[in-house]
């Protein structure tokens, strides 16, 4: 029995020492895990270049893809994302002692680059334009890095619009120049369409032939013994032909609109300066010249062959009245910021099409010139043949019948395919960025003037139907006469508490939005009211005043 209790003893005692130490760890244990949260509750607090004054060297990483950069470079800008310690805290990650951005990784490169440079912006060759357009704003690099950029890239620096000062002067304005200011500037907008497209029916139909008039010139020699009847097509119109008089119909709608904008225009000088308004002024142009050939017009005269080929080359200046469409089509006029953003590509087009034209020219002559059948009899012939060929068109009517000659035939047609296949991406991605750009302008609201002189015009950025300002807006339709203090978000109005009234950004955007309701009465709200643009999540919520 004795022995049994030594030896339960013995057992009791290593136990108890294994609990004891057992808790102790424990305890070191919990110990050690306070401090490690205290630590890194310390080091989260703040930025880590703040908690070790000794660190220069900062870790960004960019969807997996880490960068490396000193801390003085990015300081050089301290208005950015990455150069403000407060802003690039939010995305700081004490785990890994870096800050992490799930961004575009190809993007970064120029983004590094623009803290390395001093400023300058320079694109990666295989980051489309949108995409790093997005990536500087993100990374909010500034307003004027932005532009340059853009002027870089080759966009148009768009101005400013301005209005007319003038009550009656600015209305007729905004009733031509703006279709989406009014319901009758709408009415007024497709009465222009209309009108252009049946000039341009009226410009097609009138060469049929079963409309196309004939006149007998009498030819007389000089011993007036015989005389010769000459039947050709007269060009020159008269004053009963019912195309003439469609003509002039529309070419009286398009001057009187001509002459109205125009006398409403803010400035005059810049007025033509516009390539819409030298279009219009092209356009009506061959009708006065045809009215005048009509006018000094001698059914006697002799030899008119000369003086009427003019007239058909300036009578057909009338097919740029097509042109006049892209003031009322948002593609086309899309289309052609596109093409005037890709001078460059298009130059570089036809430089390497011409190179290639000539090479292939060349070589196709000299080996078909032991043929007996070959159609190339000069280099110059092979011209036409090489470009239809780059472009696939492949007429037929000039081929090579040798071996040698269509093995560079084929050559030729790849060459052409891979040229103009190498600016096409250039081209879409332009494409892109105007398409887009063109969606976000069609957030914003048109100015809208008031009854004053000299008015203030609201110009929200984006009036969107989830915003704050489409709910402010809804609530003023049923409460119009709501005082605007009352309308206070729940912080604002606990604030104000002492007498005074101060508002934060938003609450300031809205009063001053309710205030210019109230001035611009009831039809001005309702024209904002009915301007806001649907399925566009909440992006902005500011609502700048300007005046015109």
């Amino acid at each position: 029995m004795s022995a049994l209790s030594g030896t339960a003893s013995s057992i009791l005692i290593p136990y108890a020492t294994l609990a004891l130490w057992s808790r102790r760890l424990n305890r070191t244990l919990a110990d050690t895990r306070e401090a490690g949260e205290e630590e890194i509750d310390q080091i989260s607090g703040s930025s880590i270049t703040e908690s070790l004054p000794g660190a220069e060297r900062l870790v960004i990483n960019v969807s997996g893809l880490r960068f490396e950069t000193q801390l003085r470079t990015v300081n050089q800008f301290p208005d950015t994302l990455l150069g403000n310690p407060k802003k690039r805290d939010q995305y700081y990650d004490p785990l890994r002692n870096e800050y992490f951005f799930d961004r575009n990784r190809s993007s970064f490169d120029g983004i590094l680059y623009f803290y390395q440079s001093g400023g300058r912006l320079r694109r990666p060759v295989n980051v489309p334009i949108d995409v790093f357009t997005e990536e500087i704003k993100f990374y909010e690099l500034g307003e004027e890095a932005l532009a340059k950029y853009r002027e870089e890239e080759g966009f148009i620096k768009e101005e400013p619009k301005s209005l007319p000062k003038n009550k009656f002067q600015r209305k007729v304005w905004l009733l031509f120049e703006y279709p989406e200011s009014s319901f009758a500037a709408r009415l007024l907008a497709i009465g222009s369409v209309l009108v252009i497209v049946l000039s341009i029916i009226i410009f097609c139909i009138e060469t049929l032939p079963h409309f196309r008039q004939y006149r007998v010139i009498n030819e007389a020699n000089h011993t007036e013994l015989e005389k010769q009847f000459t039947i050709e097509e007269d060009d020159l119109p008269t004053v009963d032909q019912p195309f003439f008089i469609v003509e002039t119909f529309c070419i009286v709608w398009f001057s009187c609109e001509l002459l109205v904008r125009f006398a409403s225009a803010p400035k005059k000088l810049a007025f033509f300066k516009v390539m819409m308004n030298v279009i219009d002024v092209v356009s009506i142009l061959p009708y006065f010249i045809t009215v005048g050939a009509v006018i000094i017009d001698d059914p006697k005269r002799q030899n008119q062959t000369t003086s009427l080929a003019v007239l058909r080359v300036i009578r057909l200046v009338r097919v740029f009245r097509i042109f006049k469409l892209s003031r009322h089509s948002k593609g086309l006029q899309i289309l052609g910021q596109t093409l005037r953003a890709s001078v460059r590509e298009l130059g570089l087009l036809v430089f390497f099409l011409l190179i290639c034209v000539i090479l292939f020219s060349s070589a196709v002559y000299f080996a078909e010139a032991d043929a007996d059948t070959s159609l190339f009899r000069s280099i110059p012939d092979g011209f036409w043949w090489a470009v239809v060929t780059m472009t696939t068109v492949g007429y037929g009517d000039m081929r090579p019948v040798t071996l040698w000659g269509k093995l560079i035939g084929s050559l030729c047609a790849i060459a052409g395919v891979l040229t103009i296949a190498l600016p096409v991406p250039v081209i879409v991605s332009n494409f892109n960025y105007f398409y887009h750009r063109e969606a976000e302008t069609d957030e914003k609201v048109v100015p809208i003037p008031t009854d004053d002189e000299d008015p203030a015009r609201v110009v929200p950025s984006a009036i969107t139907e989830g915003s704050a300002t489409a709910m402010l807006l809804n609530r003023m339709d049923d409460r119009s006469n709501e005082n605007p203090e009352n309308l206070l978000c729940d912080r604002c109005t606990s604030e104000n508490t002492t007498g005074g009234f101060s508002k934060c950004d938003q609450c300031s955007a809205e009063y001053k939005l309710i205030s210019a309701l109230k001035q611009n009465s009831t039809r001005g709200k309702n024209r904002i009211t009915h301007l806001r643009t649907k399925n566009v999540a909440e992006d902005n919520r500011d609502l700048p005043i300007s005046n015109v």
